[in-house]
């Protein structure tokens, strides 16, 4: 006797599971409970020791020299033969507001049932933030997938009709395929093929003979468990803000280096900087908390803020090579370089 299954409700319908009404597939759902007030203010940062030494010329050139080695069809002599006449520093302010969320989205989904369960109303479902979900180490991106409890059925499978298999795609069921070596003639040259033995026909090596494969939706399984499926999402959003400097470096370059770090803390939910000795600093840190709380309240919530105030070291560098006058830039604690390298192909250099 056939066991009875209970159905499973139609896809990216949640009207039959309470808790999921109205929630199309992959909607984003928003947190259940309203944010915290924000903490008192923080005392702002105290200016202690800011000061970067100055970029010296031998380390200038070691810089210049080690960027120039990096690109092989590049030659070498504008930064071993260049002159070093002046150096310029631009030491500039970076901020930056790190606000780790988790967020989640439900949908109905569906995969080859291997004796699962059907729990489909034995209990009512939990709600989709009361799903118990593991986070990583905090300002850690990772997603991870559950199937909610309790809402899990078994159906047959609709594409092959529960049978398990589908016609093989080679041989469109037959068993057999063209001879590869007489192409399906049974002879060549004049006489019976040696391969087929005359018939023009082989058994087809992707099934086996069989005419089918196990069909691609349920395995070979017959049976699809049909759940709600949960994804649970922690990210790290990250938003920089360098103060304008005069260096005329490309900003997009600081973002692979770090610099000398001033200040740094973090909360559950950050309050803006006080009187930070530059002010674009602390009129950026009181923007872009405003906008992060507003922007990533709304479909998750927030599991902590870091905020931080790195000093980076911008150096420009002037020098002549061949009675031109060139600049290239040193940056950041890693002393990434940025240039105009005049002599990009070491064969055109005498």
């Amino acid at each position: 006797m056939t066991a009875a299954y209970p159905s499973a409700p139609p896809s990216g319908m949640f009207g039959s599971v309470p808790g999921y009404e109205g929630i199309g597939g992959g909607g984003f759902l928003p947190p259940p409970v309203p944010l915290e007030p924000l903490p008192p203010p923080q005392p702002g940062p105290a200016p202690d020791d800011w000061t970067i030494p100055s970029l010296s010329e031998d380390e200038a050139q070691e810089a210049f020299k080690s960027f120039a080695s990096g690109h092989c069809c590049w030659s070498s002599a504008p930064a071993k033969d260049g002159v070093i006449t002046g150096i310029q520093a631009y030491n500039t302010y970076r901020y930056r507001l790190e606000t780790y969320t988790e967020s989640r989205s439900t949908e109905w989904a569906q995969k080859p049932h291997e004796g699962e369960a059907a729990d489909f109303y034995t209990q009512p479902a939990p709600r989709p933030w009361e799903v118990v979900a593991t986070p990583p180490s905090n300002f850690t991106n990772q997603k991870q997938e559950i199937r909610v409890p309790f809402t899990a059925s078994v159906k047959d499978c609709s594409e092959c009709r529960a049978s398990g298999t589908k016609p093989c795609e080679t041989c469109k069921g037959d068993g057999k395929k063209n001879c590869w070596v007489c192409s399906g003639a049974g002879t060549r040259d004049g006489q019976n093929c040696s391969r087929c033995n005359g018939t023009g026909s082989e058994r087809c090596d992707s099934c086996d003979g069989r005419g089918t494969s196990d069909c691609d939706v349920c395995k070979g399984k017959r049976r699809m468990l049909a759940y709600i499926k949960l994804t649970v999402e922690w990210k790290n959003q990250c938003e920089d803000h360098v103060v304008h400097q005069e260096s005329g470096l490309n900003s997009e370059d600081l973002k692979s280096v770090h610099g000398k770090q001033l200040f740094t803390n973090s909360a559950f939910m950050l309050y803006p900087l006080m009187g930070f000795p530059n002010a674009a600093i602390s009129e950026a840190s009181a923007r872009m908390i405003q906008d992060h709380q507003t922007k990533y309240s709304q479909n998750g919530r927030i599991l902590q803020q870091r905020q931080t105030v790195e000093l980076i070291p911008i150096s420009k560098v002037s020098y002549k090579w061949k009675g031109d006058t060139h600049n290239f830039y040193v940056y950041g604690n890693e002393r990434g370089v940025s240039a105009d390298y005049p002599a990009t192909c070491c064969c055109a250099v005498m």
